[in-house]
């Protein structure tokens, strides 16, 4: 038999001593029995030369001169943790295990700085608190909720998935918006270069000509007399102007930013679908935290986080204050026009049955689905419109312009 030191949680308290067993994986195995979730385990005789070598390895790190940690970073290393954790394996062992896989410099610090604070008696979820750019509210306060359970590994796997659905949102939303965008940049970018360019080759030909020109052409011709000339140095200057008092006035005047996000949600097919995806996130928190226990009025104001859009924030902000007045979630939901009849509706069969995490679980899917067929309707629909535009924007002006020399050939034949 040998013996081992050992630290762990247990009960939500952080418990140390020393167990006997044939190797480490008998000890942690008898320590698992216990409810005993393992931060660190070392053969006695081995203890001092295990923490010389992780001091060791945690020298050297620094953020100056490192890039920032991206969310795709936080992303693998909480798949890795989530892994790591549920295989039994101890977190301080684990923690200096990614603190070395990880590839971003910035990211190992950070790491790094939780195995330190962890080994010196720290709570793992204040270990993370000290970093709020990188773990948020919800990440925090479900490891807060699995060192309180016993359950981390069930609740890091929680973070996993919230963290995935947040970052496959995004990407569907950025997809969604790309093309048409990417088609009507191109589309101004090539028009404005034939007006610029190309029409005033045709409008000195067309003058030697002495024709009498069609009403588009004459209009095309003046459009791009007015770009080459002052007219288009005062137009792009207005056009940037406005754009800097437009982002200026959003964050310095609240009025003005709650009118642009309210109008942001009322977008054709745009608004709905980010009013889908904000529901399915929120639907997403709430469950993980109640069935993590955490309190209505605490999960809530957590939710909050999903979205900085102020129209969101006024209408969470003002279910939380009626949950505290006593009203019923549904009634609240139900009242406030931001969330669908269908939203409080689906919460209230959670509210009868008592079972409210697994419903927003399933509210959750069910926006995620309205999310997907939204962005697939939009992904098939923009594809045809994109065409058409481009058509009658280049199509138009080139037919506009060759239109006096048809004219003049109809003349002479």
């Amino acid at each position: 038999m040998e013996a081992f030191t050992y630290k762990g949680i247990s009960d939500g308290k952080y418990v140390d001593g020393d167990i006997e067993a044939l190797n480490i994986d008998e000890a942690s195995h008898k320590l698992k029995e216990q409810k005993i979730i393992i931060t660190n385990i070392v053969r006695t005789s081995k203890k001092k030369k295990t923490e010389q070598k992780d001091k060791k390895k945690g020298k050297g790190f620094s953020l100056f001169g490192k890039k920032k940690p991206k969310v795709e970073d936080v992303l693998i290393f909480s798949k890795q943790f989530a892994t790591m954790v549920k295989a039994g394996l101890p977190i301080l062992q684990v923690l200096g295990m990614l603190r070395d896989q990880l590839e971003n410099p910035a990211m190992q610090e950070v790491v790094e700085d939780i195995r330190k604070s962890l080994e010196g008696g720290v709570t793992l979820s204040k270990c993370f608190e000290k970093s709020p750019d990188l773990f948020d509210n919800v990440y925090v306060n479900l490891i807060k909720a699995g060192e309180a359970s016993g359950k981390l590994d069930v609740f890091l796997l929680k973070i996993v998935e919230s963290l995935e659905k947040k970052e496959n949102i995004k990407k569907k939303i950025k997809s969604a918006l790309m093309y048409p965008s990417i088609m009507f940049t191109v589309a101004i970018v090539v028009s404005a270069f034939m007006l610029v360019k190309v029409v005033p080759v045709f409008a000195k030909m067309y003058d030697g000509m002495g024709i009498e020109l069609p009403a588009a052409t004459a209009t095309i011709m003046a459009m791009s007399d007015f770009l080459r000339g002052t007219g288009g140095k005062l137009l792009l200057l207005s056009l940037i102007t406005s754009f800097g008092a437009f982002k200026y006035l959003t964050a310095k005047s609240e009025k003005i930013k709650y009118a642009w996000h309210k109008q942001v949600l009322k977008l054709p097919i745009f608004g709905d679908m980010i009013l889908k995806s904000m529901l399915a996130r929120i639907s997403l928190i709430m469950g993980n935290l109640s069935a993590a226990g955490v309190n209505l009025l605490e999960s809530l104001e957590i939710a909050k986080s999903v979205s900085n859009n102020l129209v969101v924030l006024e209408s969470l902000e003002n279910v939380k204050k009626g949950v505290f007045s006593g009203d019923t979630l549904t009634k609240l939901f139900l009242k406030d026009p931001l969330f669908p009849p269908t939203f409080g509706q689906l919460i209230s069969v959670g509210e009868q049955t008592g079972q409210l995490d697994e419903m927003f679980g399933s509210v959750a899917k069910y926006y995620e689905s309205e999310f997907d067929t939204t962005v697939d309707n939009l992904s098939s629909l923009i594809e045809p419109i994109m065409i058409v535009f481009m058509g009658v924007m280049i199509g138009g002006l080139m037919i506009a312009m060759y239109s006096p020399i048809f004219n003049v050939g109809a003349l002479i034949g």
